[in-house]
């Protein structure tokens, strides 16, 4: 299940993350780009995307002081990378917003878009932030998975 749905949709959602980030623009354009262009979301979820897309895209200034206050000897803004920077927004969204999605799901499709995107160790830092967001917003999930 390496290449599902879904995972296409986030993988395309961190790339139009980091699209965003390093060319700060407005995220209907940009979901305009990704939508409009078939090899894009070539086999991705294109309604999880789009959906996806839209509230992590207005959810960003609350998710990231969320995820600095996990991060408390980084600088959210210049110490972390963009790639992790994306990857840890769209699976913060997904950990508050969509508790549909169990959050070991969550956690676990991050960790794999850090070792496919991010740094060499990148996916170790995510997944302790997650595990940290986790613990926070999915508290009644995560207690009874520990049983």
């Amino acid at each position: 299940m390496k290449n599902s749905r879904r995972r296409l949709a986030r993988q395309a959602i961190i790339q139009a993350l980091y699209q965003l980030q390093m060319n700060p623009g407005h995220c209907p354009d940009i979901a305009l780009q990704f939508t409009a262009d078939p090899e894009r979301l070539q086999g991705a979820d294109r309604e999880f995307f789009t959906s996806v897309w839209e509230g992590v895209c207005h959810a960003i200034p609350e998710l990231d002081p969320a995820i600095a206050e996990e991060i408390p000897d980084r600088r959210w803004e210049d110490e972390i990378s963009e790639v992790e920077r994306a990857i840890l927004r769209l699976a913060a969204y997904e950990l508050r917003d969509l508790p549909q999605t169990p959050y070991r799901v969550v956690i676990n499709e991050a960790i794999e878009l850090g070792k496919d995107f991010g740094a060499e160790q990148g996916h170790r830092f995510v997944n302790a932030v997650l595990d940290k967001l986790a613990q926070r917003w999915r508290q009644t999930e995560t207690t009874r998975n520990e049983s």
